[in-house]
C-alpha cells in the first residue's frame, strides 16, 4: 500500500531573535491510508509542529514531505491551498468558530471560502448532513455561545468534513474538554476512521485520548522515541469513562 503521507528527516528550527530553537530533529514516518495515528508527548515535544507541517501549514526547515505522492516542496501557495481546502479537515482544541453565526453557517464556510459553485441550496443540504453526522442536525440554528463546549467541538468537526477530505488533522481535541464529553468527541474519530476510511492523524498530551488511534507515536524532544500498533484500543474508551466517574463534569451544558 502506498503511503498518504510520507516523511523523510524533517527538521524545524525556529529562531528567537539570535537564538536557535529547535522543534523537530530529524522526523521520518509513513502514514497509510484509513490509519488513524495518535501522536503523543508533553508540551513543547513538537507535536503541533509536526501537525502543521502535515497539514501543510508550516513548511520544515530541512526534509521530504510527499502527501499522496506529491512532493510537496515542489507546490505553489496556490496549489497547498487547495490541498488544505480540499484533501485535509483541521480540527483544532478552540474551536476557532465564528461566535455571530450560527452552528449551520459555521459549517457552511469551507465551501464559501474555497471558490466552489454550489449553490445555496446544495451547500446548505450538505451542511446539514455534517451536522446529522456528528449528531447535531437538531442545533443547527444555535450559535456557538448557545452550545456546550463538546458541542462546538462537534461543529468544528463537521465543519473539517464539508469537503469530504481524505486526511483529518486534530490538534488537541479534547484539550478543553472533560472526561465524559472526550469519550463523545473521540467516538466521533473513530467512527470516521472505521466508517468513511478517513485517515486520521490526532495530537494529544493524553494516553487516555491517544489510546484510540491504531498506531500510537511518542514524541519528545523534536524525535519520535516510539512508534507502535496499539493493541489495546478497546480500553481507551472504559480509561476515559473511568476518569469521567471519577471526577465531577467541568463542563456546563449549554441548553
Amino acid at each position: 500500500m502506498k503511503p498518504v503521507i510520507s516523511v523523510r528527516n524533517l527538521v524545524k528550527t525556529y529562531f528567537v531573535g539570535e537564538v536557535r530553537v529547535p522543534a523537530l530533529r530529524g522526523v521520518s514516518l509513513d502514514v497509510d491510508p484509513g490509519e488513524f495515528v495518535t501522536v503523543v508527548g508533553p508540551s513543547g515535544s513538537g507535536k503541533s509542529t509536526l501537525m502543521h507541517i502535515l497539514g501543510c501549514l508550516d513548511k520544515p526547515t530541512i526534509g521530504d514531505y510527499f502527501l499522496d505522492g506529491q512532493n510537496v516542496s515542489e507546490l505553489s501557495d496556490d496549489q497547498l491551498s487547495w490541498i488544505r481546502n480540499k484533501q485535509i479537515g483541521f480540527v483544532f482544541q478552540g474551536f476557532n468558530l465564528l461566535p455571530r453565526t450560527s452552528a449551520l453557517e459555521n459549517v457552511e464556510l469551507p465551501l464559501l471560502y474555497g471558490g466552489s459553485n454550489i449553490t445555496a441550496v446544495e451547500r446548505r443540504k450538505r451542511a446539514l448532513e455534517a451536522l446529522a453526522t456528528v449528531g447535531l442536525a437538531d442545533r443547527a440554528e444555535h450559535h456557538p455561545n448557545q452550545l456546550s463546549g463538546g458541542q462546538q467541538q462537534r461543529v468544528a468537526i463537521a465543519r473539517a468534513l464539508m469537503n469530504s477530505p481524505a486526511i483529518l488533522m486534530a490538534d488537541e481535541p479534547t484539550g478543553n474538554l472533560d472526561s465524559h464529553t472526550s469519550i463523545e468527541v473521540m467516538d466521533i474519530f473513530q467512527a470516521l476512521k472505521e466508517e468513511r476510511g478517513i485517515t486520521i492523524v490526532l495530537i494529544t498530551h493524553e494516553p487516555q485520548v491517544a489510546a484510540y488511534g491504531s498506531r500510537i507515536l511518542t514524541i519528545k524532544d523534536g524525535c519520535i522515541v516510539s512508534d507502535e500498533p496499539n493493541t489495546q484500543r478497546r480500553l481507551a474508551r472504559y480509561e476515559l469513562e473511568y476518569e469521567s466517574h471519577e471526577a465531577p463534569l467541568v463542563e456546563e451544558r449549554a441548553g
